[in-house]
């Protein structure tokens, strides 16, 4: 009789261990939070390597759908992307069994996430550290070989899609003409840049049907001759803002600031300092809504791959019409026709003025989030902290879209005419992600 229920316990003992191991690696990767400092590396290192935030933008879209294909295969209230978003072909039969689906996700973005960046390997040393988890948790070899064929798998087919979209191609194309004429674009200083991207209209949106899919009214007419012409009055707008800024209003401009890389000049020295793109401030607010909200690990891949989606066809649209319109901007403006010694309270980027991106953009990006997280969502945005900014706090997405639109009006680097159509057009870029995008069942 003792033999039996010896055999018994040590047999009930292993299962015992064999589920605490199981628990342990599940628990580890089915932190949503894990995935949140994943997007935060890749953050990290579009930021070091100076990508602008229009390649940013395509660096956490391609990532994001990675994670979101791998994440689909192992949970069932969720459906593929392919067939909605453009050319995006079903994926291969995939080896499910014995596969952890959140460790295949982590490593798929890594892989497209360190491949549509550089230097190459630039995440490397990050997926070693999600190994080590994978081993600190006794997963065993047998389940990390599959996680990995899988996330190796998916990260490959995402890879093969995304280079199509004619991103290769624009890489020589022709840059910006300046020229002399009046009311066109031209370099501002201090570094008086080069127009970045102006052929970026010309890669594949995900949703939109075109690039020029919505068309934004034409901006004002140029006319610094009539004090009383539209122009001129949106012009003398943004210099008497800037001319009697509040330490609120200063403080709305910094935090939305997000130029990516800032030239300073400081007598006969210039040296550059780093933040956040436009692009990187809403992955960390997609981070910071999904923790307050509780969702899981797959509802939070969702979450960043809609608001990546949304704001890769919201930087689309609005270089279309950038490179359409070849607005000045108002610091050439202001220097030109009214004081020449006048300088915005933000660094001015290099890229003609109509419509403004970080609005487009930002409006894009809250109406993926209503979606997911509904309106009406309360939450302290903490991005800016580690650029000594402090916090804001909204109570709805849409809120915070709206402040955007004041900030780069305050900051000196738009018109105000610009950020209110560029929202507009934002939420109709973001409006048919929605409508078109049925990723959960």
């Amino acid at each position: 009789m003792k033999q039996p229920i010896g055999i018994a316990i040590l047999f009930c003992a292993l299962l015992l261990a064999q589920g605490c191991r199981e628990k342990a690696y599940h628990n580890a990767f089915n932190d949503p939070l894990l995935y949140c400092k994943t997007v935060k590396e890749l953050n990290n290192v579009v930021m070091q390597n100076n990508f602008p935030p229009i390649i940013a933008s395509r660096n956490y879209a391609y990532a994001n759908i990675a994670a979101y294909e791998a994440m689909v295969l192992g949970d069932n209230r969720f459906q593929s992307l392919a067939g909605q978003i453009k050319h995006l072909p079903p994926m291969p039969k995939q080896d499910t069994a014995n596969v952890n689906f959140q460790y295949a996700g982590l490593l798929a973005f890594c892989k497209v996430g360190q491949a549509v960046t550089f230097p190459e390997g630039s995440m490397k040393e990050y997926v070693a550290r999600l190994d080590s988890i994978a081993t600190a948790c006794n997963m065993s070899n047998a389940m990390k070989a599959a996680s990995k064929r899988l996330g190796d798998s998916v990260a490959n087919h995402i890879l093969r899609w995304s280079r199509k979209d004619n991103y290769a191609q624009t890489r020589t194309a022709e840059k910006y003409n300046v020229t002399n004429e009046e009311g066109r674009w031209v370099p501002t200083p201090p570094a008086y840049a080069q127009a970045l991207e102006p052929h970026w209209n010309e890669i594949r949106p995900m949703v939109m049907d075109s690039a020029s899919q919505f068309l934004t009214p034409r901006p004002p007419v140029f006319d610094m001759k009539n004090k009383n012409s539209k122009f001129y009055q949106e012009v003398l707008a943004v210099k008497n803002a800037g001319d009697s800024l509040t330490d609120e209003q200063k403080h709305i401009a910094e935090f939305w600031d997000d130029l990516g890389t800032r030239m300073n000049v400081e007598g006969h020295v210039m040296f550059v300092t780093k933040k956040f793109s436009p692009p990187g401030h809403w992955m960390n607010i997609v981070g910071i809504a999904a923790k307050k909200a509780g969702a899981d690990f797959s509802n939070t891949v969702y979450a960043y791959a809609k608001t990546a989606i949304a704001s890769f066809d919201a930087f689309i649209q609005c270089w279309d019409e950038k490179f359409r319109s070849n607005v000045l901007r108002p610091e050439t403006a202001i220097n030109k026709y009214i004081d020449q010694e006048w300088r915005p309270y933000l660094q001015t980027p290099p890229f003609p003025e109509y419509t403004c991106g970080h609005s487009t953009v930002s409006s894009s990006a809250a109406e993926a989030l209503t979606s997911v997280f509904g309106d009406n969502f309360n939450y302290t945005d903490t991005s800016e902290l580690e650029f000594g900014i402090k916090n804001r706090s909204f109570t709805s997405f849409r809120q915070a879209a709206i402040e955007n639109n004041w900030a780069r009006f305050y900051g000196g680097i738009h018109y105000h005419n610009s950020c209110i159509i560029s929202t507009e057009y934002g939420r109709k870029v973001g409006g048919l992600v929605n409508e078109k995008l049925k990723m959960k069942k």
